[in-house]
């Protein structure tokens, strides 16, 4: 970026979803998700609740991430939310990362949004499963046959040696097609039902868009570990309120989760915990202030509902990145 406050001229790098899977390897993901949720902790970033508006038409919303890193940048996630778009072989999440200077508040890049998202999210299940699951925990349970299952299997890859692998999808073509994809990473079972996939699992990772439950806590075992990933509404919940009562309950986010969180919620309102039932936030439990899991029989929950921090960090990694390795489009405002 170049920018020239005395005659506002600005220039910015303009990065595509291709560009963004090349430039951010799941491992490095993680470990920039390690260091986000840090820093968020110490109250070194800023990270608003997200604005959210359904459209007119009813086909789906648009909503608002805006945040800022203690390092310097800052900006926003604009991002649409159209389900039906799954029907017509597209993303349900379209939208742009717009990245800004701390110095003189200059835009500096556009980046793909979508690509971000589904690298990301799966690389803070990946940092909250190499915090929180048992070091031993070997037999991966994955709700959901859409990208995140695709990219949480290689973030929870990148974490833990996997000995095997199930997964459930209502639709059983989207499961089939799934499992195929998965293969370069493993052996993908192809489970009957939610209950047989989960049942005996170490690790969990629901990521579907149902709005009930889809994964309920009498299937848990002892010991297991669940990344909660796929609702991030009030008003949807992939979680029971047992599944949730059973656990030692974590987020990344205590304002996001008391209002768009409806895995905790639902249980709130149906009397089975209350507000106190969440432990704390990843961030915290990364820098030392608040216990992870106590013991090897303990059930934990990573309720994800996404932040722009999260997004951030991403995109500006990858924006430098692009620019060492002389890539993207440069437009000039």
């Amino acid at each position: 970026m170049t920018c020239d406050p005395a005659h506002g001229l600005t220039s910015l790098i303009a990065l595509t979803a291709g560009d963004v899977r090349r430039l951010l390897p799941m491992d490095r993901c993680i470990d920039l998700m390690a260091d986000a949720l840090g820093g968020l902790a110490r109250g070194e970033a800023m990270n608003p609740l997200r604005a959210g508006y359904r459209l007119p038409s009813g086909k789906g919303l648009i909503a608002a991430m805006p945040g800022a890193l203690g390092y310097g940048p800052f900006g926003a996630k604009l991002i649409s939310v159209f389900p039906g778009n799954r029907e017509v072989g597209l993303e349900s999440h379209q939208g742009l990362i717009v990245l800004f200077d701390g110095e003189h508040g200059a835009p500096t890049a556009i980046v793909d949004a979508a690509a971000v998202t589904e690298i990301r999210t799966a690389a803070v299940s990946g940092v909250a499963t190499r915090t929180l699951a048992r070091e031993d925990a070997h037999d991966l349970a994955i709700l959901g046959s859409g990208t995140q299952a695709l990219s949480h299997l290689e973030a929870i890859l990148a974490v833990r040696p996997l000995t095997r692998i199930r997964a459930w999808s209502p639709t059983r073509t989207r499961l089939e097609a799934f499992a195929s994809l998965a293969s370069e990473h493993g052996k993908v079972g192809m489970a009957a039902s939610a209950r047989e996939a989960v049942e005996g699992a170490d690790i969990v990772c629901t990521v579907t868009a149902s709005a009930d439950p889809v994964l309920l806590g009498e299937w848990l075992s002892d010991g297991a570990h669940v990344n909660a990933v796929g609702s991030s509404v009030a008003s949807a919940r992939e979680l029971d309120a047992e599944a949730v009562r059973r656990s030692r309950f974590f987020v990344d986010r205590r304002e996001s989760a008391v209002n768009e969180s409806g895995d905790l919620l639902f249980a709130i309102r149906e009397g089975v915990v209350d507000a106190s039932h969440v432990v704390g936030e990843l961030g915290e439990v990364l820098i030392g202030t608040t216990e992870g899991r106590q013991t090897a029989d303990q059930i934990t929950v990573f309720e994800s509902l996404g932040l722009a921090v999260e997004d951030l960090a991403a995109a500006a990694f990858v924006v430098e990145q692009a620019r060492i390795q002389d890539m993207g489009s440069v437009l000039e405002l």
